[in-house]
């Protein structure tokens, strides 16, 4: 159930939503339109009530920022709602949904047939990806920030273990400092994603050292000046001051393969960043889509959120440095989650 005043708001945000789908061709904005004027005629049809109880929430590293914000903002309007939201990974989200531990897995990957069998009922919210982090003293960063990394280069890194030494990742191989990989050691979302961007199925065809968390993964490479890691946006860049974190470098992926980090491809700023992945010039995967997964289609009080989710809280996406959604995206959504 959801507030008179949230109906309104509700209704005004899909509106403002739509508007803004541009260079959509006029039948896929039409049937956007559509659809999210239906959903929003339904909410605005729900009887009223005081919404009050726990959510329960737990998963992904890459959702937790976000995630938190929503709780947050979602309590300004709800004073007798409360929440338990803990990180852990997205396969621990899955685990713990699939089995009632909790109302709402975080999942920063695609849902699994296996999974779905089993009652998961994903719904997508917003957009981020996940970015290849080096130390900032490696003995080559120059010549990385300056050439880039090739996605082929990438996987002899990560996933068949050919290229050893950083000499050979620039072409100097006088250079023999050895490549030190690290790698998420929980079912993580972001390693699945990393995986498949280089070729793999999954996090198991990634090699390197593991590590727990997307925290942890960080700090192992700025701890390592040899290190190499990936992380989620909102760890491979400062929520506060908007760079990559002390001691840390976001590889620029030379995408045209042209041997250079062309200026769009240098990433160093988490606006430039967000930018670049909403703009699809950076590539997908690693670019996502981050899910909210629950035990069959939800109701009352976990519906009631993920409908505000896809709504009034989109507004705080872009200050918390993720990615909204395409207006048509969040109007299915919407129609699936109702």
């Amino acid at each position: 159930m959801i507030h008179k005043g949230t109906k309104v708001i509700l209704v005004v945000v899909l509106i403002s939503l739509l508007m803004a789908a541009c260079g959509k061709p006029p039948e896929t904005t039409q049937a956007a339109t559509q659809a999210a004027s239906q959903v929003a005629t339904q909410v605005a049809a729900t009887p009223t009530a005081s919404l009050n109880g726990t959510i329960t929430v737990s998963g992904a590293f890459a959702l937790y920022p976000m995630m938190t914000v929503w709780a947050q903002e979602f309590q300004k309007v709800n004073p007798e709602v409360q929440f338990d939201i803990s990180a852990g990974g997205a396969g621990k989200g899955m685990t713990d949904t699939l089995s009632g531990a909790v109302d709402i897995g975080m999942v920063s990957r695609a849902v699994k047939p296996e999974e779905e069998a089993q009652g998961a009922f994903a719904v997508g919210v917003v957009k981020d990806a996940v970015f290849a982090v080096v130390n900032a003293n490696n003995p080559v960063i120059v010549e990385i920030m300056t050439k880039g990394i090739t996605k082929e280069t990438f996987a002899k890194i990560f996933i068949t273990g050919e290229i050893k030494t950083w000499g050979d990742v620039v072409g100097k191989p006088e250079i023999t400092d050895a490549i030190h990989v690290y790698t998420r050691s929980d079912a993580a979302g972001a390693a699945d994603v990393w995986a498949q961007y280089l070729g793999g199925k999954g996090q198991a065809d990634l090699q390197g050292i593991g590590v727990n968390g997307d925290p942890g993964l960080l700090t192992a490479v700025v701890n390592d000046p040899l290190g190499i890691g990936y992380n989620n946006l909102g760890y491979a860049f400062d929520q506060t001051t908007g760079a990559p974190p002390s001691g840390a470098k976001v590889i620029p992926i030379d995408v045209n393969e042209n041997g250079t980090a062309d200026p769009e491809e240098i990433l160093t700023t988490l606006a430039g960043a967000t930018a670049a992945v909403a703009s699809g010039r950076y590539p997908s995967p690693p670019g996502r889509v981050l899910n909210l997964v629950t035990k069959e289609k939800p109701s009352g009080l976990v519906q009631a959120f993920i409908v505000w989710i896809l709504t009034d809280g989109q507004k705080f996406i872009p200050e918390t440095g993720f990615i909204q959604l395409s207006p048509d995206l969040i109007a299915d959504a919407l129609t699936k989650v109702k």
